[in-house]
């Protein structure tokens, strides 16, 4: 006995020494695990961050103004290394932004300059910067267009680019007033062959003139067909611009704006007339076309500036206030546009520059930068370099505004975006026009990854929890054996096959077969309710007849009947019922849309995928349910059904809320199934017969073709940081509650 004693002791330590290394392995996993998530958590984060950086001005060179005479326009080229002015006198020069070795070029120095006017201009204008046009008005009511345009080539790899100029005009002049009288006024926009010009003649009438060009099939001669308009408005006219559809002219008179259609014939009607009530923003006093053209920003004495643009209502699209944006307490005495986005910037009487972003109602940079007072200001196309002008000096600044479009407010309520009407959530992120304004409303996706789980656990969880307290509690041992593997191994299925499916197979059914998929809803249980009836009222000798093993064997052939009635019945159900056409009823005498690929589609495969799931956790809950627990209930005189409803189920609550809620877990987190089961539309709206666009499936339609770095690319990953604190969230909460049902049940 004692020669035994040290083999004990060895063997024990042994066990010791495992149990030792298995704990330190087990807490060295799940301090990985901790580790992982939050290096995916930071580094959502650091992708995320740059989004909602404000707007850095850091100045980088000055130099005197080249050339003579007042400026009227500045330009720079998209790399920012070469910029050029036009001069009242009708001077174009170019000049150097940098130093550029390649040219023998300092910083400052007139790379070239020409006299593009034959005589002393009269008015001058310049189309939407992405257009890229100037115009000159000289005697005689003639105007001189010009377009400064780079070339650029490579030599040994290394860039180098030339300003040239081109004269549209060169062969002639375009006469715009037919009677030959001097423009002191001049607007211009051109589409392809087409031109649109307005004008106020030395007289001071405004004039339109809608030039089109046609092009002789034989001999190539191009003539063009001049339709002149002259408008019935009276008094001075501070400003008039036309839009670069060609389809608008807008003046402005004091406090008025006469809006005036054109027809594609040329012909000018009267849309509407807009007084600006300086009482509430003061008196206008300047007015820029934002990009894309549909929005009018006004800049006003008490140093507001306000948005309008068309928006339907019941006389048609008029043009009404939308937002406003605050530069100080001076007059607004420029706006500038950049030329795609719609950020804008505003200089005011006390030379103080202000950025701000029209949809994000961003205010995001107001002073003066390096303390220069701005009198004019220029966006190079790629918005990354700021040109100022003050006195007869330019400054070039650095600027940095990569996201303005991006805040909170825009991600999470509803913004009036441009030619809608009314404030709403939209996620819109491409589009194949560059008027386009992207939407990024994160709460369309957010609403459908909750609508689709919704529905998901809507037909999971009865269908989950009701087998897994069947088979752990009623079921004969050697049937479980079967079914419990059988179900679990359901989990494995791949979901871009249940997707697959889904898409192509069930979503067609569930629109062929719509009664019957009711019927079958309605009918199934009752016919086992029927059935369970039935057996209760047979004889002793017969009821025994259905064991708990037979019994489910039993319900099986009882659904399949019932299920192939209730499909065969569908169409005779949709003739008698629903005329013949059950998706036409829906949509014309329900007023309900009803889309193929729907959230009853993505509520039965998804549900399908999240039955494993919740079947699994839960049965395992309720089998564990200690058996003295049940057998006490049942000595004392207890039902099986009371025993399970009062002792069983409670017992077991913590497991089943588990299960639940890791269903939940996996049904917000699901990709594959959303995407091809859907229409994939960013709608918020919980009508069964429509799709959505969960968080998941939209980064996986959107992340492969957004730009690395810009604002769309950082806000897909911002919608899966959104989508890491869902499941975090759920999951905090699911461990927080089946804590507590423990500890309340745990003395059973």
């Amino acid at each position: 006995m004692a020669a035994s004693t040290p083999t004990r002791m060895g063997a024990s330590n042994i066990r010791l020494l495992k149990d030792r290394a298995a704990r330190w392995g087990v807490t060295f996993g799940g301090v990985l695990v901790l580790v992982a998530l939050l290096l995916i958590f930071f580094y959502l984060l650091y992708v995320v961050e740059p989004i909602f950086r404000g707007v850095d001005v850091e100045k980088q060179s000055s130099f005197t103004v080249p050339g003579e005479a007042t400026t009227v326009a500045l330009g720079m080229e998209e790399q920012s290394e070469i910029g050029y002015r036009f001069a009242d006198s009708g001077q174009l020069t170019f000049f150097a932004l940098q130093d550029l070795p390649r040219s023998n070029a300092e910083l400052g120095d007139v790379l070239l300059q020409e006299q593009v006017t034959p005589t002393a201009p009269t008015a001058f204008t310049k189309t939407q910067p992405q257009k890229k046009r100037y115009a000159y008005a000289i005697e005689g009511g003639e105007v001189v267009i010009v377009e400064p345009k780079f070339r650029s080539r490579f030599v040994n790899g290394q860039r180098t680019t030339t300003p040239e100029i081109a004269i549209i005009t060169e062969d002639s002049p375009i006469q715009v007033d037919e009677e030959g009288r001097d423009l002191v006024q001049l607007a211009y926009e051109y589409d392809g062959d087409a031109s649109l010009f307005a004008a106020v003649t030395a007289d001071g009438k405004a004039i339109v003139n809608s030039i089109s060009a046609s092009r002789n099939f034989i001999t190539g001669a191009v003539t063009l067909e001049s339709k002149f308009t002259e408008l019935p408005v009276t008094g001075d006219i501070e400003q008039v611009i036309v839009t670069p559809d060609l389809r608008q002219v807008i003046i402005r008179q004091n406090n008025r704006l006469y809006i005036y259609d054109v027809s594609r014939s040329g012909q000018v009607t009267e849309k509407q007339l807009l007084t600006i009530d300086k009482r509430l923003y003061g008196d206008v006093t300047s007015m820029q076309l934002l990009a894309g053209a549909s929005s009018i920003m006004l800049g006003h004495s008490s140093g507001l500036i306000t948005q309008w643009f068309e928006v339907a209502g019941d006389e048609g699209r008029r043009y009404q206030y939308i937002r406003e944006f605050k530069s100080g307490n001076s007059p607004i005495v420029d706006i500038v546009a950049e030329y795609y986005r719609r950020t804008f910037y505003s200089v005011n009487a006390e030379g103080t520059l202000g950025v701000f972003h029209t949809t994000s109602e961003a205010d995001l940079y107001q002073e003066q930068p390096d303390g220069v007072r701005a009198e004019r200001v220029v966006i190079d196309p790629r918005a990354n370099t700021l040109m100022m002008m003050s006195g007869d000096q330019l400054h070039i600044f650095d600027l940095d505004n990569e996201h303005p479009e991006v805040t909170w407010s825009g991600l999470w309520q509803e913004i009036w975006y441009e030619g809608y009407p009314e404030p709403d959530y939209v996620w819109q992120s491409t589009s194949g026009s560059d008027d386009f304004e992207p939407k990024f409303s994160l709460v369309p996706i957010s609403f459908g990854t909750i609508k689709a789980a919704a529905y998901a656990m809507l037909f999971a969880v009865p269908i989950g929890l009701a087998a897994a307290v069947y088979t752990a509690y009623f079921m004969s041992p050697a049937v479980r054996k079967v079914v419990k593997p059988t179900v679990e191994i359901m989990e494995a299925l791949p979901t871009v096959i249940l997707g697959f499916l889904a898409g192509l197979w069930l979503a067609p059914v569930v629109e062929n077969y719509l009664p019957g998929i009711v019927a079958t809803v309605i009918l199934v249980p009752t016919a086992i309710i029927l059935l369970a009836f039935i057996t209760s009222v047979l004889p002793k000798n017969y009821r025994n007849f259905f064991t708990d093993g037979r019994a489910a064997l039993v319900l099986i052939p009882l659904v399949m009947l019932v299920g192939y009635a209730a499909f065969s019945a569908s169409p005779l159900v949709e003739d008698w019922l629903f005329g013949g056409n059950v998706r036409q009823f829906i949509t014309n005498e329900l007023g309900i849309t009803f889309d193929q690929r729907n959230s009853l589609v993505v509520g039965i495969a998804m549900g399908f995928a999240v039955i494993p799931t919740i079947f699994s956790i839960a049965e395992d809950a309720v089998f564990s349910v200690p058996k003295h627990l049940s057998n006490g209930s049942l000595a004392l005189g207890a039902t099986t059904w009371q025993t399970l409803t009062k002792v069983v189920l409670l017992t077991a609550s913590p497991g089943i809320f588990s299960a639940v809620m890791m269903g939940l877990g996996r049904a917000v987190g699901e990709t594959m199934i959303v995407l091809m089961a859907t229409g994939n539309t960013p709608i918020m709206d919980w009508n069964i017969f429509e799709g959505m666009r969960t968080l998941s499936a939209n980064i996986a339609v959107e992340m492969p073709e957004s730009e690395v770095g810009s604002s769309h690319y950082r806000i897909l990953f911002l919608a899966a940081f959104v989508l890491f604190v869902f499941t975090f969230v759920f999951n905090t909460l699911a461990e927080f509650v089946r804590q507590r049902l423990r500890e309340k049940y745990s003395s059973m």
